[in-house]
């Protein structure tokens, strides 16, 4: 991984096959076994994790499954809006290296023409009022092709849209770049 970043993707751990990259995350937490910054990623999740308890589908290589955890002892105050915030550093990414705009459906969606192209999910773990633990997972249809009849309504990836090959690797940098200096002004130092 090419990163300018202090922290986030420092310790990047990538799975073939997981249940999923937010559920591995808090089993460490309760571990006290991971460092602030650890990005885990796969390239199959069997049990992902979606907003609401929905499940996030990762069933075919090479699209974007990552979740990472960052520790601090905020105010949970200073993470409102985060989600969003996120999602607007990803319609940056693709923009900056692929010229593709894509919009947000808030809280938490990527879409292009109305379909769900990525998602974000934003876990804390809190003592009372301060954050010791923000743990995001985010999930990007880059280079899938197949979607099942109950979703291919409503879901599509980059490349069935813009028929281009996405570099996941060269997206999960850019956005490791991008975010963490905006994470340090909301936050403070990581």
């Amino acid at each position: 991984m090419k990163l300018n970043t202090k922290l986030l993707g420092k310790n990047f751990e990538h799975y073939e096959k997981i249940d999923s990259t937010q559920a591995e995350i808090w089993r460490r937490i309760k571990k006290n076994n991971i460092k602030s910054g650890t990005i885990i990623s796969a390239d199959i999740q069997t049990e992902g994790i979606g907003t609401h308890g929905r499940i996030w589908r990762t069933d075919e290589n090479n699209n974007i499954a990552f979740s990472f955890v960052i520790k601090t002892n905020c105010n949970i105050s200073k993470l409102n809006g985060i989600t969003l915030e996120i999602a607007e550093v990803l319609v940056q990414v693709f923009k900056n290296l692929y010229n593709i705009e894509l919009k947000i459906k808030e809280p938490n969606d990527l879409v292009y023409n109305d379909k769900k192209i990525g998602g974000i999910l934003c876990q804390t773990k809190l003592n009372g009022e301060i954050v010791k633990y923000v743990v995001i997972g985010i999930g990007i249809n880059t280079n899938k092709t197949y979607f099942s009849e109950d979703i291919k309504e409503i879901a599509s990836s980059i490349k069935k849209e813009f028929n281009i090959n996405i570099n996941n690797e060269e997206v999960i940098n850019e956005f490791c770049n991008l975010f963490e200096k905006r994470l340090i002004k909301r936050i403070g130092e990581i």
